[in-house]
Formats: C-alpha cells, structure tokens, sequence
C-alpha cells in the first residue's frame, strides 16, 4: 500500500512502546518542553496488558525522572524487608550467607511491583502532561525518508484476511512521522531488529543473549505469607542442563509471584523450560508455601541477558533504541526498570537538545555516549562477565568466579577476567538431538503444576483468527525437514505457551502446526530456533496476551 492511501500524522516525538523506557521519555520530554508534540503507541489493548516483569524494582530511575512520585501516589508500596538466596538440591536447600553477595545484590532498598500497574500510573501522568497515547496500536512497518533516516511509523493497520489480503473491514492505518523515533518494544521487537540489521548496530558489539523468564501469580495461605520477602534459588531443577534459576517475591494482599528463568543458550533440544518451571513448584520448599493457594495469573517473556558488551549502538539516523530494545538488564540483579528509565530519560534529554537545535532525522550520538557512561554504564560494567563466566563454567564455577569479578568491579572499578566474549548465539548454541537423551517430565498435577494451554488461559491472551500468521516462516519446510530430524523439533518444547506442534498421523509425513491464538509474545522462537527460520513480527493492535497485574 502507498504512503498516499494512509493518513498522515507529524509530531515532534513517536514514541513505540508503552512500557517503562517509552514512557519515561514522553514523560521527560514535557517536563523539558511542555510544547514539544509527543505519542506514545502501544499494541497491547491498554497500557500494561503486555507488560510481564518479575519485579523487584531499583527506584534509581524513577527517583531520577520523578523525584516526587510517592506524593504522587505510584502504585509502589510494598519495600523489600527480608533478601534470602538458596541452592537447590531435589530434596532440600542450603541459604547462602547474605554477606557473600557484593553490595550491589542488596534489595533492601527495592520495591516489590506489578511492573504493568506501574506503567498505567506513569501512562497516567504522562497523558497529565499533554502525552498523547494510543493503545491497540501495533507498529508494523517503518517509515524511511528520502536521506534513508527512519521518518516514522506505521501504526494501526487492521482486517487482513489470513492469506495477507484486505478484508471487508480493512483500515489501512496511519503513517505517524516523528522528527524522531523512539524504539522501545521490549526485547526482540520486529521494528528494532529490522533497524539493527539496517544500520549494522551491532557490527561492533558481541552477540545478543537472552533468557525466558516464566512468571505466575499466586495467592497463599495468609499464614505463609511474608509481604516484602524477595527469595531467589540456583541449581535444582535445571542442574547441568541450563542455566538459570528461580524467584518468589511476596507482595501486598496475600500474592506471591512465583518465576522460573531459564538462559537460552542451553544445548539439549530435549531440554522443555516450560515443565523445568512446573517441576520446580514441586520442591518441598516452594510446594509447602504454595500448599492450599491458588494460581490467578501466568505470564511468559524473553529477556535479555547480553549486558555491557551485547549493547548495539543505540543511535541511528532518525531515532534511537530504548530500554530492553537495546538490552539494558542487569543479569545477576535480574533488574532493568531503572536503566529502561534512565534510558528514556537520557534519549529524550537528547532530543530536546536537537530538537531545539533545530535539527531532525540525524542520528542522537549524544545519547549512546550517555547511555554508556552514565548510570546505566556504571550499572552494567561491573557485572558484565558474569553471564559469559556461568556459561562457560557451570553453575558452580560460574558462581565463584563471577563473584569474584563482581566483587572486584563494584568495589574498585576493575574486573580481573577483563571484558568476556559470549561466544554463541542462543540459536547456535542448540546441540543435535542424536547427542543427547529426551528428559522424562513428570505429568502436570492440576494443583501446584499445569499443562501449557491451561497456564495460557490466565494470560487471556487472544487473536484474531482470520488475520495473517503473525509468526513468519522463512522457509515453511524447514521445520519438519530439518528441525525435527536433527533437533528433535525444539520448537514444540521452547515455547511456553503451546504455539508450535508437530502433527503425526499414521501414514502421512509429519506437519509443522502453528497455533498462533496462543501466543504470549514472549519471542522466545525469534530467538532459540537453531536456524533462525521464525521471525516474530506483531499482530494486529489489541491482539495478544491481556495481563491485568503482572
């Protein structure tokens, strides 16, 4: 479709993504300049509803952004009291020491949050301030000017039939200009990765990691409930088999989240983080709190793990990439909020600048230098081998030697292992089934553990079916030809929601099902699949998981 069928619409700013980087920036552009024209759009129903974080939240950012947000009433109440850390044995744990963690793994002055409820109140804030915010609104194309500069977006293209045509209620959507284009998807959005392939952002940077991170609410027995209590677990179930690990925060109202997080760089197809997630609420610790609860929500999301030396330029002609687009986690603190804040506040500083420089569509080299060497720089260095050091030495090895690093980096700026490589990517790092034997899960029980279709039914995620596959194969054989024979088809494994399946009926070949209905939009098969076949890209506006407090 032409530029010229679809309405027009210039801001100064467009802003991609509601969560916590995109609204910082829309909000910190009107507190610079209350007259600077600013949109914020969102594909999930409402702001938060495809929002999933752990959380416990680093109040850094905000502090930085809104120094008055308690008298503001932000929904962040619930202070972290009591940090415990385990190891895990099938049969029992032993707590490591506090005192063995460096300064930085501290969580006593942390909040316990529902990240979405925080994103509705700052989305609040920012329409206060004259932030213009559109949700049910998918950016699916970029819009390029003539300088080959990113000039906008396209945004809320609806009524494709499934073979890709426009059906009887087709809306073409609407072309969104900005003098710039703030990314902020999340992790492996389509509009970023289209972007760093374009302008080779990552041509000087290591390669992206990521983990899938799998949360679900829970509320408890009040007598097991100890409200600000932040426990995270290492070993069992995953073992040798995956890195990884677990949290259970205990928030207000007698609700537990309970997390599994499992790196993606593991080498046994057979490997289903999905059950490690359900096996592991079997353990007697955790079985005891959750013993008498209720599950009331679940969730799914990849998250990044690269750190300092993974970070693509986050600049680039037209537009600058935020927050989880960029890949801003703090891994051993499993903490990004606050940098997706500082990066959001840093960019729009930027942009202001230009803007009232009178410039556009250049590149905001100001803001990658600020990135790096401003707090969320001093954030992530001194943490940054110890994802690759877990990697190549095994939990336990990874442990010692990245406590060490981290030690020795956040006290004295230096890291003795230098800066480390990652080596692989998470898709190059899957190992050939014939090397490897299936691993036996035990059968979802119905009360602490749950098959995936119903776990999904609490996301209340939800798609069109009539419209086009949003999950695109690059070559639609490959699955059954190539992935099954010589990986045993991981893709029906990766996925925590059920989306991919292999169909074998009795004298007929094999085939590749994609029940896309069910997707969580975590992009975990934009990133695991050993040959890089499925490109996650975004469905129509609304459609997808509809989280009320995750």
């Amino acid at each position: 479709m032409s530029e010229t069928d679809r309405e027009t619409m210039d801001y100064d700013v467009v802003i991609v993504g509601a969560g916590p980087s995109g609204l910082s920036a829309a909000i910190r552009l009107k507190q610079l300049d209350p007259d600077l024209s600013v949109v914020v759009l969102e594909k999930g129903s409402e702001v938060g509803a495809h929002i999933v974080s752990g959380a416990v939240m680093d109040p850094a950012g905000l502090d930085a952004l809104m120094p008055d947000w308690r008298d503001r009433g932000a929904p962040i109440t619930t202070k972290v009291k009591r940090d415990e850390f385990y190891m895990l044995g099938e049969g029992g744990g032993i707590r490591l020491p506090n005192a063995m963690m460096p300064p930085l793994m501290n969580n006593h002055h942390c909040y316990i949050v529902s990240l979405g409820n925080v994103c509705r109140w700052m989305a609040e804030q920012a329409e206060e301030m004259g932030v213009e915010i559109f949700p049910g609104m998918a950016c699916s194309e970029l819009v390029y000017g003539e300088a080959g500069e990113v000039r906008g977006v396209v945004a809320g293209e609806f009524g494709k039939q499934s073979d890709g045509t426009p059906g009887p209620a087709y809306e073409p959507g609407m072309i969104l200009n900005g003098k710039y284009v703030f990314i902020s998807e999340g992790v492996r959005g389509s509009l970023a990765k289209e972007i760093i392939a374009k302008y080779t952002l990552d041509a000087e940077c290591d390669v992206p990691k990521f983990g899938l991170g799998m949360k679900e609410i829970w509320e408890i027995d009040p007598e097991k409930h100890r409200e600000g209590t932040v426990t995270h677990t290492m070993g069992w179930p995953l073992g040798k088999n995956a890195g990884g690990g677990s949290f259970i925060y205990h928030m207000e109202g007698n609700q537990v989240c309970v997390g599994f997080v499992v790196h993606l760089n593991y080498a046994n197809p057979y490997l289903f983080p999905y059950m490690e997630f359900q096996r592991f609420k079997h353990h007697p610790m955790v079985a005891d709190l959750l013993k008498g609860g209720k599950r009331v929500a679940y969730g799914a999301r990849a998250i990044s793990e690269g750190g300092f030396q993974s970070l693509p330029r986050t600049a680039f002609p037209g537009g600058v990439l935020l927050g989880c687009s960029a890949g801003l986690i703090n891994v051993p603190r499993i903490k990004g909020i606050h940098n997706a804040m500082h990066s959001g506040k840093a960019a729009a500083e930027a942009a202001q600048d230009a803007i009232a420089a009178g410039r556009a569509g250049d590149a905001l080299e100001s803001y990658d230098a600020a990135l790096r060497t401003g707090p969320v720089g001093r954030d992530l260095k001194p943490v940054r081998n110890v994802k690759p050091l877990w990697s190549k030495y095994g939990l336990i090895g990874g442990l010692t030697l990245g406590g060490i690093d981290m030690w020795l980096g956040s006290m004295t700026g230096w890291n003795p292992f230098g800066t480390m490589k990652h080596g692989k990517t998470d898709a190059e790092a899957t190992g050939a089934a014939a090397a490897y034997k299936p691993i036996d899960y035990p059968k979802p029980d119905g009360t602490l553990s749950f098959d995936r279709l119903t776990n999904v039914s609490f996301a209340m995620t939800n798609h069109e079916e009539s419209q086009p596959c949003h999950l695109k194969l690059a070559d639609p054989e490959l699955p059954v030809t190539v992935n099954l024979p010589k990986y045993a088809g991981p893709s029906a494994r990766y996925c925590p929601a059920g989306v991919y399946e292999f169909l074998e009926e009795e004298g007929q070949a094999p085939r590749f099902v994609i029940n896309f209905q069910n997707c969580v939009h975590c992009k975990t098969c934009d990133i695991k699949d050993p040959a890089q076949n499925i490109t996650w890209t975004v469905p129509q506006g609304g459609d997808g998981p509809n989280y009320p407090n995750m």
